[in-house]
């Protein structure tokens, strides 16, 4: 049983833009908060994760207030919470706003972006993932400002690496298929890098991947995951991961920091909220579909959860979907 699968394939992903960055030594360039430029970069996406592949020399990745953080060839930086930071090398006289430059990026007129001198030489691969903002429960919850991983060294890592370089490096070439493969790969680094990520965590860390790491919580999240509807006990739970009533309520509460039964709740709200969204099946069959028994048990849990009934949730998100992206 695999939770992080079953989280990932309930959660509605969206393609990556990519862009070039050959940098010659000294230079510099800022990267803006990423709800700044989220209306430009993908309209109606709930969630955007940027990165960098570094695939040439080297840089220093810096955030407010944080120490330097030096990157190299072979680097994957994910920035999770799309907080504004700087790239360079050297010491140059300023720092180029790469945001100005994202309405050339998407409008193809511009595959690569250069600058820098006449010094060392650092090549990257950028984009920005997109998905439903519930993923900030799952497996965006609790990362930090970055996420460096090596990908060289073992042949899995090196082979993404070279398939992104590939695909980059014949943008311009309008084969066909080219934005789809693009966007999956995209999907493919991230997802590894999260593999990576949660493979190295401390043996007591806490929160969702490390629960979704443990073999008795994975194995409870991925049961809740893929039959979220089912009317699951504690006790069916336990006895599918193999374990008794009380070490899983135990682990899962001391990992998840909530019993099993009340992250389930939350979670089918979740889902709810989504199908209100994107469908226009009738409040109770969206409250039967994610485990309810009673229309007015499901408008209650779903009214504390969101702060309005249900209705008006759908009614305000169809509202919202016709006002131009990045009105105010």
């Amino acid at each position: 049983m695999d939770a992080l699968s079953e989280a990932l394939a309930s959660v509605r992903m969206t393609g990556a833009i990519f862009y070039h960055a050959e940098c010659t030594a000294p230079w510099g360039f800022r990267v803006p908060p990423l709800e700044d430029v989220a209306h430009v970069l993908a309209p109606g996406t709930e969630r955007l994760v940027s990165y960098h592949l570094v695939t040439h020399g080297k840089a220093v990745v810096c955030f407010p207030g944080e120490a330097d953080i030096p990157v190299t060839a072979g680097d994957i930086l994910i920035i999770p919470h799309g907080d504004a930071h700087t790239v360079s090398n050297g010491s140059p006289s300023a720092f180029i706003d790469s945001g100005a430059s994202l309405g050339s990026f998407l409008a193809g007129e511009l595959t690569t972006m250069r600058l820098g001198g006449d010094g060392e030489l650092t090549q990257f691969v950028c984009g920005y993932f997109g998905c439903e903002r519930h993923a900030d429960r799952l497996f965006l919850a609790g990362l930090p400002l970055m996420i460096k991983i090596n990908l060289r060294g073992d042949p899995a890592g090196e082979w993404l690496e070279s398939s992104v370089r590939h695909l980059v490096s014949e943008a311009g070439s309008a084969r066909p298929g080219q934005a789809v493969l693009l966007s999956k790969m995209a999907e493919a680094l991230f997802i590894e890098t999260i593999r990576r990520y949660m493979e190295a965590l401390p043996p007591k860390q806490t929160g969702w991947l490390a629960g979704a790491r443990d073999p008795v919580v994975g194995g409870a999240l991925a049961l809740l995951h893929r039959k979220p509807c089912r009317h699951w006990t504690v006790e069916q739970l336990a006895a599918e991961t193999g374990v008794s009533r009380s070490v899983l309520a135990e682990r899962f509460s001391r990992i998840l920091g909530e019993p099993p039964l009340t992250y389930l709740a939350r979670w089918r709200l979740q889902l709810a909220a989504r199908m209100l969204q994107t469908t226009r099946e009738p409040v109770i069959q969206v409250a039967s579909e994610v485990g309810y028994d009673s229309e007015a048990a499901f408008n209650r849990a779903f009214k504390r959860e969101f702060g309005v009934p249900p209705g008006q949730f759908r009614r305000s998100c169809a509202r919202s979907d016709l006002i131009p992206s990045g009105t105010a």
